[in-house]
């Protein structure tokens, strides 16, 4: 029988190790210790230690970047798991020259630097500006919706919560009612009954109190916009908002970047907690012209006739919902709108935007067969088969009085008119629920005439164009230029160009969710991200992997 040497993974060893020769030339944590130790000014880390006279040493900022942006690469965010890679990965402990920080220490470092890390990013950019790895010849942005570390279920305005608060206090009567009922018994199972009931009642006690401090410390949080309503407030997180994502609605805040299209460098990264991605637009195109000339690359970096692109969500132009005042004195009162100007942003700053509508693909030919070929998304079997409804044309409109009046003779509520992508004026009409309800035509009338017998149901909706003579509109201009040959060429460029950042991100660094609260800590932990992937860029074209 063959003989083999001894082996047992098990056993103890020691090994002397050079920590140096463990970063090897060419890997991302070589750049990554080059560029800290050598080429990167640290001292906005610096500001908050005041141990200089007293107090016992700290660990050095260094260190903890090194070992923090290495661990991000690795998609390891718990400060727990980098920790623990510490004492046991030997990179981790070639970068951190065998330290082992504790969990608290690097949780506090990432949650309180913001300003540091957004001066590190810039420090960054401007190495890959000189490197040449800046093209300056076009601009690419887009956001990605990430969960949040807050649950949703603690969201609501202020009125649901005042209903959620008196709920729980219901709660915590009823089961306070119940405990006084039952507290004559002294057995062994009634005692552990009651110690059940106590801790519920401690639970609800506590999750009442939490939604009355909230509700006396706080303000309602209202939208942007002249006609502002009031959003949803986030008590564990009052900054971060509801979203609607491919995956559902989720509690988070939506990291915007801006990428230049040379190499794929990320120019501008920020966080955003709300959905709506067209408020976002001039925020960052504000913070790249600063930037750059905060960096010294370009006073104007715009004038140079750079190219900025986006997708459908940053294009808002259009007259949203116009009020009018209450019926009785809606003949006499001058219409009320607003506009969100991100088209005229564009034009009156000279900015060499291409920001297509939502109607971008539907004027375009090449896409005039598609759902023939592939049939309409979302398309279900209910909506092919949905019933013939008495058409619009069989309502009475009279345009001049703003009045119309439904086959069954009701008058029904006017609620507005909007403008819609191509600047069509179009007057919407609402029935109300007593008058669809008791309707003797309302099977005929209505999609679902079963939701007519709701409190929170609606009656039957028409809509009729108004005159179509208009001005033309800074979407006009927009949208000339995004039909064009040459814009349809440029916006080509788009998604190549910002999208494999986001797989980068979410899929290689496994990057799903923001681990902080608050929009300034969460854009420094956005921000850490962006940089780890610029970082990376570095490595692979700018000459600093040895």
């Amino acid at each position: 029988m063959a003989k083999f040497k001894h082996y047992d993974y098990n056993q103890m060893s020691m090994v002397v190790i050079n920590y140096l020769e463990q970063i090897q030339p060419g890997t991302f944590e070589f750049s990554l210790h080059y560029l800290i130790s050598e080429k990167l000014d640290l001292s906005a880390f610096h500001k908050p230690y005041k141990n200089d006279a007293e107090g016992r040493p700290a660990y050095d900022p260094a260190i903890l970047l090194k070992i923090i942006l290495f661990a991000y690469s690795k998609g390891i965010t718990s400060s727990r798991e980098i920790q623990w890679c510490c004492e046991t990965n030997i990179i981790f402990k070639a970068l951190s020259c065998d330290t082992v920080p504790h969990f608290t220490t690097i949780a506090h470092f990432v949650s309180s630097r913001a300003q540091a890390i957004e001066a590190l990013f810039e420090q960054v950019l401007l190495i890959c500006d000189q490197q040449g790895l800046l093209g300056h010849e076009l601009f690419a942005i887009d956001g990605c919706k990430m969960r949040s570390n807050a649950s949703k279920e603690w969201s609501g305005t202020f009125k649901e919560l005042e209903q959620k608060r008196q709920k729980l206090k219901r709660l915590i009567q009823y089961h306070l009612s119940e405990h006084q009922e039952k507290d004559t018994c002294e057995s062994e199972e009634s005692l552990e009954r009651n110690n059940r009931k106590t801790q519920t009642i401690q639970t609800l006690d506590a999750a009442a109190n939490k939604i009355d401090a909230f509700l006396k410390q706080n303000q309602p949080r209202m939208g942007k916009g002249k006609r502002s309503k009031e959003v949803k407030s986030n008590i564990t997180d009052p900054e971060s908002a509801k979203m609607t994502t491919s995956k559902g609605t989720i509690q988070g805040y939506n990291g915007v970047a801006a990428v230049d299209k040379k190499h794929q460098i990320i120019i501008d990264a920020q966080a955003f907690g709300e959905g709506q991605e067209h408020h976002t637009l001039e925020p960052v195109l504000e913070s790249i012209k600063a930037r750059y000339q905060r960096l010294g690359i370009d006073d104007n970096v715009y004038a140079g006739g750079v190219i900025v692109t986006a997708d459908t969500g940053f294009a808002n132009d259009k007259c949203v919902w116009n009020t009018f005042e209450p019926l009785q004195r809606a003949r006499r009162a001058s219409l009320r709108m607003r506009r969100v100007m991100n088209m005229k942003y564009l034009h009156e700053n000279q900015i060499n935007g291409f920001i297509p509508d939502n109607q971008f693909r539907s004027r375009d030919p090449k896409f005039a067969h598609q759902k023939a070929k592939y049939g309409k998304r979302h398309q279900s079997s209910r909506k092919s088969k949905a019933k013939p409804l008495i058409p619009a044309s069989e309502f009475q409109f009279d345009p001049v009085e703003m009045i119309c009046i439904c086959p069954a003779g009701e008058q029904i509520s006017h609620r507005g008119v909007k403008t819609n992508e191509r600047g069509q004026c179009s007057a919407y009409f609402e029935g109300r629920l007593l008058q669809c309800r008791h309707c003797a035509i309302k099977d005929k009338c209505m999609k679902n005439p079963a939701s007519a017998n709701h409190r929170k149901g609606a009656g039957r909706q028409v809509s009729f164009a108004l005159n179509d003579q208009r001005a033309p509109t800074y979407t006009d201009w927009m949208k000339h230029r995004v039909d064009s040959p040459k814009g349809k060429q440029i916006y080509s460029h788009r998604m190549s160009v910002v999208e494999p950042l986001f797989g980068n991100i979410g899929t290689n660094k496994a990057l799903s969710r923001f681990s902080l609260r608050g929009k300034n800590k969460v854009q420094g932990q956005w921000q850490l991200y962006c940089l780890v992937h610029n970082v990376e860029k570095l490595a692979k074209y700018g000459g600093l992997s040895g």
